[in-house]
Order: structure tokens, then C-alpha cells, then sequence
């Protein structure tokens, strides 16, 4: 890695295809901080089961987000990008890290309450504690940057609070802090049936999401079936969320402003503006679909891949447990593996 560029670390959890949502908000605003930044991105799959899940579904899972990563731009020759369970140093340096924070701390996170309340035949410790783990994915590689929403602010906050008092309490430096980055561009996209929700994939409606390996036609059929008002004025305006939405989504994909819309727009009605906005997004997405089916293919490609991501990671991860190790005054190993 380059010493003068800055790192930025971030983990996408493989529960299926990225929707439309994920995409906008935060996957494509990766490939552009390739050039200027230390990039490491991870999949996340030992977050994953902190909810039951069906193996064979997790492992293809997971080989699905890491081809979907490469098909969205992500360069494994210009990132280090790779596969959480393979890095061992992310389980090692939790432990550490949990006996680091504090229970108090855990309790009040806002994430552990909605799940446990979603999976309550399951409040697992893995889910009171992931918190942990994710600071762990963050400070393993003492990342300078993370790219948060909303939802995770909470996470990054104990991921800093977690480095600042084992500095303290060490009485050393040897953890970096890490700052939220807030992309230049990037959206939130709402649900298409109900516009004043998230677009989530968990959505009982299958109208209600944009997957992003979706067909044309599907894509299309579904902006057609999007929620709107009673009105028929295509104008981004306080009170028409289903409009506001498909603008800024529509403004996501061509680049083009919201007075440029609603120039486009004026006197037609909303099934014009419906049609077009599934349009320009199945377009924009075909490069996605095309890339991810050619990537998906090579299964060799992709096994050299992720293992060249996870022999990164691991060399620049290892160091900082090491160091670690020896602070809290573990014995050395002379292991080699």
C-alpha cells in the first residue's frame, strides 16, 4: 500500500444481490476512492450469522457479493478485497477488544434492540456483541476512513471509543481513530410502495425493491408499479415522496438536476416519468448485470482473488494484532502458519 495515501476500510455483509438502495447510497461511490485512497473491502460473512442462516445460501452468498464488488468497479489488483472468515486476525484482535468495552456500551446500541426484536428465537451473544467485531474489521488495519450511513454511526463511535481507551490504557498510540467519511454523491433511496421507508430486499413486496442484477423488464415493470400521489406535476416538493424518490433516483443514474427533470417532464404525466426512470436505471445497470455474469463464470478467477485479497489483509492485519499481543502482554508464538 501506498504510505501517503490515507486507508479506508469498509465491509458489505452477503445477504443476496444489493438493491438498488445499497448501490446508489454506497457501493458505486467505492470504485472512484480506488486512485486517491488504501482501499479494503470485505465481506463480511462472519457478521452474517449473527442470524441463522442456510450454509450452502451463505457460501454462495458470499461468492455472489464478492463477484457483485468486482462488477461494480471494485479493482482487486488496485484494492485489498477479500473475504472476512479467511483473515483470522478479525476473530483474534475481538476478543482483545471486547475485554476493551465496556457492557454498558453494548446495551445502548440501537442495531441490537431492532434485531433482537426481528430474530427473538435467537438473541444470540454473537448479536450483542458484533459491535465489537466490526470494530475490530475497522482498527485490524487502523483504517483512517469508514464510510457509514445513518444506521452505523453508533458502530463507528464505539469502534473509536474502543481504540481511545486502549491507547489510554496502554499508554500508546498504537491504534489510528478512525473518521466517518461522508461520500461526495451518494443517495438515499426509499421503498417504491412505501416511499417514506428504506428500500430494503426483506420488503414483503417484491414491487417495493430494485435488485440490482433485476432484468430490463422486471426493473421496469416495477418503477411502473411505484407509489405516487394524486397529482400529476413531476416536481421534487414537500409532501409527494413517491415523486421525490423517483426524482432522486432518476437524478442518481443520469446525472442530470432536479429543475432538469422537471423541465424534461412538464406536461407529461407520471406514467411517462415512471417509464423513463425504470429505463435509465436498467441501462445504467446493464454494465453490472453483464459484468457480474462474466465474473461470476470464472470460478478459478475468483478463487485467486479472494485468496490474493486474504494473503493482504492478512500480512497488514497481522502486524497490528502482533503489536497488540505484545501490549497486553501475551507470550509470542513460534508458530508460523
Amino acid at each position: 500500500m501506498d504510505s501517503s495515501k490515507k486507508i479506508i476500510f469498509s465491509g458489505i455483509q452477503p445477504t443476496g444481490t444489493f438493491t438498488l438502495g445499497n448501490y446508489i447510497g454506497a457501493v458505486r461511490n467505492w470504485a472512484p476512492l480506488q486512485d486517491e485512497y488504501n482501499c479494503i473491502y470485505s465481506i463480511v460473512n462472519m457478521h452474517a450469522i449473527t442470524v441463522r442462516q442456510d450454509p450452502a445460501k451463505l457460501r454462495k452468498n458470499t461468492l455472489d457479493a464478492y463477484a457483485l464488488l468486482i462488477a461494480c468497479g471494485i479493482d482487486p489488483e488496485k484494492s485489498v478485497l477479500f473475504i472476512q472468515s479467511h483473515v483470522r486476525s478479525h476473530a483474534e484482535l475481538n476478543w482483545v477488544l471486547a475485554c476493551s468495552t465496556q457492557f454498558g456500551e453494548l446495551s445502548r446500541m440501537t442495531q441490537f434492540k431492532d434485531k433482537s426484536q426481528k430474530h427473538a428465537d435467537d438473541v444470540n451473544a454473537g448479536l450483542f456483541t458484533y459491535p465489537v467485531l466490526m470494530a475490530g474489521d475497522i482498527l485490524a488495519y487502523n483504517a483512517d476512513l469508514v464510510p457509514i450511513g445513518v444506521d452505523q454511526k453508533q458502530h463507528l463511535e464505539l469502534a473509536r471509543n474502543v481504540a481511545q481507551r486502549f491507547n489510554s490504557k496502554y499508554d500508546c498510540d498504537l491504534f489510528t481513530i478512525p473518521e466517518p467519511f461522508i461520500p461526495k454523491v451518494g443517495a438515499k433511496v426509499m421503498s417504491l410502495q412505501e416511499p417514506t421507508k428504506k428500500m430494503s430486499k426483506s420488503d414483503e413486496n417484491p414491487n417495493a425493491c430494485i435488485l440490482i442484477l433485476d432484468d430490463k423488464d422486471t426493473i421496469i415493470r416495477k418503477f411502473r408499479r411505484a407509489v405516487t400521489d394524486s397529482d400529476s406535476e413531476v416536481c421534487f416538493r414537500e409532501g409527494k415522496d413517491g415523486i421525490n424518490n423517483l426524482m432522486t433516483i432518476y437524478s442518481s443514474v443520469t446525472g442530470k438536476s432536479f429543475p432538469e427533470i422537471e423541465s424534461e417532464f412538464a406536461g407529461k404525466g407520471y406514467g411517462d416519468f415512471k417509464t423513463a426512470v425504470g429505463e435509465a436505471v436498467a441501462d445504467h445497470l446493464k454494465p453490472v448485470r453483464d459484468k457480474f455474469a462474466e465474473v461470476s463464470k470464472d470460478k478459478d478467477y475468483l478463487k485467486q482473488c479472494y485468496t490474493n485479497g486474504a494473503e493482504q489483509a492478512l500480512k497488514i492485519s497481522q502486524k497490528i494484532v502482533s503489536k497488540v499481543y505484545r501490549k497486553v502482554g501475551f507470550v509470542e508464538s513460534g508458530l508460523r502458519f
